[in-house]
């Protein structure tokens, strides 16, 4: 029998997928948050690990030196920022992990902690942080910063700026906040330490001013697919989002992980890796091939929509390429794994607009009824060995519906998913199995 696996939702709080016409009213009032808390109830009603929001601080012009397709598109912008909502979120939910995307290269440090520690509190210990070192330049100068260091000087960075806010998060003992009404004491001042920390790039005094969090340091989410990325992962996260197309990447992308955890010095189990996926399920085979031939339909929209997406990943500007010829070797200091996913998709000849229109970050197709959309699952994760997925598809309550109360219901009638939390905290729920 398959272990049980976990499952979260990569979404950005963005529109919702206008212009689909099950959007509604969601298009127009999607600024208020009201949607996005209701797809945290789904998600918590469907016993899901966490919702992970996306985000990026840009609005991209790699794509012909404009910023059109972006806007158009609403790919990268309009965009608000994920803390806000995670309180949103983590106030209308009381067991749902709730992961929010914060930048080490943009954000500093002690603001970092602090943030986090917050939102840890203000949830109950179900907050986690999606670390990213950021790759656009077009971002970077937002906060003043004409060019981002190399790659790996990104991770080198992010290494030391987690041990930085792993120390603030230390820096409050448990028990800590006394109460003590016979001394009056509200703190215990020998339980909380500066921790004077001077590195290469970053340094605090501390202590953090707020009390040790339940989780005491909230969960750590990472998504490098680069070598430099899987190390920094199995260094520092509790979870992974990854995206390898097919079970055999899929297979050695985690068995990669998991021996860079052991070089580590950690148990391999206490990180989950979850496979970005976007299953189509219907009522029958027939109308759920339906849905994916018209949703994969090389039109213009889905061409330039995919090539706004690489181009802003990337910042090569692949309006300059001939859609009908091969596809021309590209170097990027951007999302390398990205440009490798893409670059691979593009063997065999393929042109540019074959690629751009089967561009995709799932892993797998997953497409048929509940029941045989399970099966394909529940073979993958046979052959991958776990931990799970991560449901990335259209923004839409039909869309959310289908999984959560199609899809779902079947995994769970299998013992292949959770039917109910058993701890209060995000890192205990990921841990449980």
């Amino acid at each position: 029998m398959t272990t049980p696996f976990h499952l979260g939702w990569f979404m950005s709080f963005r529109p919702p997928a206008f212009p689909d016409q099950w959007v509604g009213a969601d298009a127009a009032e999607w600024t208020n948050g009201r949607f996005y808390e209701d797809f945290a109830r789904s998600l918590e009603r469907a016993k899901f690990d966490y919702i992970m929001i996306e985000d990026s601080s840009m609005v991209p012009d790699a794509y012909a030196g404009t910023s059109e397709i972006d806007l158009k598109y609403s790919l990268y912008a309009p965009k608000h920022d994920p803390l806000a909502l995670a309180a949103l979120m983590a106030d209308v939910t009381s067991r749902l992990g709730i992961v929010a995307t914060a930048s080490s290269t943009f954000y500093p440090p002690y603001l970092l902690a602090r943030t986090m520690s917050t939102l840890d509190h203000l949830s109950r210990g179900r907050v986690g942080w999606n670390v990213v070192t950021s790759s656009e330049d077009r971002a970077a100068q937002n906060y003043g910063i004409d060019r981002l260091p190399e790659h790996d000087e990104r991770y080198d960075r992010a290494d030391e700026f987690i041990d930085l806010v792993g120390q603030l998060w230390d820096s409050w003992e448990e028990g800590a906040e006394t109460q003590d009404r016979g001394t009056g004491a509200f703190v215990d001042h020998t339980k909380v330490h500066p921790i004077d920390f001077v590195g290469a790039h970053y340094s605090s005094r501390g202590p953090l001013n707020l009390p040790r969090s339940p989780q005491g340091r909230p969960v750590i989410c990472q998504a490098g697919g680069s070598g430099r990325g899987r190390r920094f992962g199995a260094t520092h996260a509790d979870t992974i989002i990854a995206s390898a197309h097919g079970v055999e990447a899929m297979k050695a992308y985690r068995d990669s992980v998991r021996e860079h955890l052991v070089e580590a010095g950690r148990d391999p189990d206490s990180c989950k890796v979850l496979f970005v996926v976007s299953p189509i399920v219907a009522e029958s085979e027939a109308a759920a091939q339906d849905r994916f031939t018209s949703a994969w339909a090389p039109t213009d929209r889905r061409v330039e929509a995919a090539l706004g997406h690489i181009s802003a990943y990337t910042e090569n500007d692949m309006s300059q390429f001939d859609l009908d010829k091969p596809v021309e070797e590209l170097t990027t200091n951007g999302h390398q794994s990205t440009l490798a996913m893409f670059m691979k998709r593009a063997e065999g000849g393929k042109t540019l607009r074959e690629v751009a229109a089967n561009w995709s970050i799932s892993c797998l197709d997953l497409v048929g009824t509940p029941s045989s959309v399970a099966d394909q699952m529940e073979e993958a994760m046979e052959y991958v060995g776990g931990d799970g997925f991560l449901i990335s598809g259209a923004t839409s309550r039909r869309y959310i519906t289908e999984v959560t109360d199609g899809l779902v219901p079947e995994l769970q009638r299998r013992g292949l998913t959770r039917t109910e939390y058993t701890h209060r905290t995000l890192r205990d729920n990921l841990l449980s199995f």
